[in-house]
């Protein structure tokens, strides 16, 4: 059941980000809690759905993923420090172990850094947890972490 879970959020990963990546997507790590893979997909200048597949902490087989839709301030005008942009986001956190899987809201807010000379980015972020099932509880994530980008971010005039 769990690989099918695995398998089923990986295909909609694919399915969302794959025909428009045209838009800027880039793939790379997150290191703290959970540990894993990263990605990230520009949908405009400064929306973005960032998502990770990832190892947690909590015991050895626990598996993590999780998906937010990020608004970036400079889309607005905010906060304008070149390479330095500011985001907030909401999304969910689905965390699968043997014998305790759990579903909650995430509310990550964080910093990214786009090299403006190279497609790497450069992110820290804090995401406090809302799990609602099977239980209700507080939990929270955190990480840094590095991407590669196979196009350049959109519009890259609006975050310079």
């Amino acid at each position: 059941m769990r690989r099918f879970l695995v398998f089923t959020v990986l295909a909609a990963v694919c399915t969302v980000t794959l025909p428009s990546m045209s838009h800027a997507f880039g793939v790379g790590v997150i290191a703290g809690e959970p540990t894993g893979v990263s990605f990230k997909q520009w949908l405009s200048g400064g929306n973005a759905l960032d998502g990770a597949l990832a190892w947690s902490f909590d015991g050895p087989d626990a598996f993590s993923v999780h998906i937010d839709y990020l608004y970036h301030m400079v889309a607005a005008g905010e906060l304008r420090i070149p390479g330095w942009k500011f985001y907030i986001g909401m999304g969910g956190r689905l965390k699968l172990e043997e014998d305790d899987s759990r579903f909650g809201l995430r509310v990550p807010f964080g910093v990214n850094y786009l090299f403006k000379t190279s497609p790497f980015d450069f992110f820290a972020e804090v995401g406090p947890i809302l799990d609602l099932a099977p239980a209700t509880e507080i939990q929270m994530s955190f990480g840094v972490g590095i991407r590669y980008f196979f196009s350049r971010p959109w519009q890259p005039d609006l975050l310079y």
